[in-house]
């Protein structure tokens, strides 16, 4: 008994060492990258203090201290070059390990890489800077607000939340009205989020955001599947595909590198692709009776 203990001993102090190894190379790397990373920042962002949030995020999860050193690097930069502040309270961007599925020689191998994610306020940031929007927004419905909508010829939308006893979530909705005068929205169950999320991203993980803010996450899906559909220029379009991507090409611009996250044989360890699917008609005009942000 004694040897078996020892021998489990080795091992687990074996694995620490080869864990601080390579976190002490990625905060290395991470150093040597200030220059391009300062480069990319917005001038609201230093490179000291952003350096500083990766940091916190490489201590604070030991997955991703275990992430190849080019898809760290590559979604340090996209959260950099967009702007959003990775792993911080305010949920603008994360840095998520993922088990990509690579394929060496004839073999399918699994890899532990970093994965870029925009966040729900993320989300709302990017969609306001892009200038075309007056209102943008993700609520939670609860089974005794008043809630009411319609697609079709003459869509609607009417949400009055009650103060008191709000009673379980029931569906979630994400609207947008440009300044153009336009409007769409999005409304999803929460049976619709629950499948959602097991078809894309089954199973759970104490670090997914579907494990730590379900809330966050919900509302972040049904407004990225809205604004899909939102008359917004090319370069909002593009940073929202950048959402949920591994990239190890370094490049002065980030959001036209190629995605590497192999879709095939792959075990993630956060949020889904977009599911396949059209909303129905009229999408652009709606009755919208908005209401402020929860979160």
């Amino acid at each position: 008994m004694a040897n078996a203990k020892t021998g489990i001993a080795k091992v687990d102090a074996k694995n620490e060492v080869a864990q601080a190894t390579q976190q002490v190379g990625l905060k290395v790397l991470l150093q040597k990258m200030q220059g391009q990373i300062a480069k990319a920042l917005p001038s609201v962002l230093t490179p000291e203090r952003y350096t500083r949030m990766v940091m916190t995020a490489l201590s604070t999860n030991p997955k991703l201290q275990a992430c190849t050193p080019e898809s760290f690097l590559g979604a340090v930069m996209q959260a950099a070059q967009l702007g959003l502040e990775p792993n911080t309270p305010l949920g603008q961007a994360f840095l998520i390990p993922y088990n990509n599925s690579r394929k060496i020689g004839k073999d399918w191998v699994k890899v532990m890489e970093c994965q870029f994610q925009i966040g729900y306020k993320g989300m709302l940031d990017l969609a306001y800077r892009s200038g075309e929007v007056s209102i943008v927004d993700a609520q939670a419905v609860h089974k005794n607000d008043k809630f009411d909508y319609e697609y079709g010829l003459e869509p609607k939308l009417i949400f009055k939340p009650t103060l008191t006893d709000r009673g379980p979530v029931i569906a979630y909705y994400a609207m947008f009205k440009t300044k153009a005068g336009g409007f769409g929205f999005l409304v999803m169950s929460k049976e619709d989020i629950v499948a959602y999320k097991e078809q894309y991203r089954p199973g759970d993980d104490k670090y997914s955001g579907w494990t730590t803010n379900f809330d966050a996450m919900a509302k972040k899906t049904v407004l990225k599947q809205a604004l899909k559909y939102a008359p917004l220029k090319s370069d909002f379009v593009k940073a929202i595909a950048a959402d949920e991507t591994i990239k190890t090409d370094i490049q002065p611009n980030m959001v036209d590198v190629n995605d590497e996250t192999e879709p095939i044989n792959v075990t993630p360890t956060t949020t889904p692709e977009e599911p396949k699917e059209e909303l129905p008609d009229g999408m652009q005009e709606a009755e919208i009776v908005p209401f402020g942000d929860e979160d």
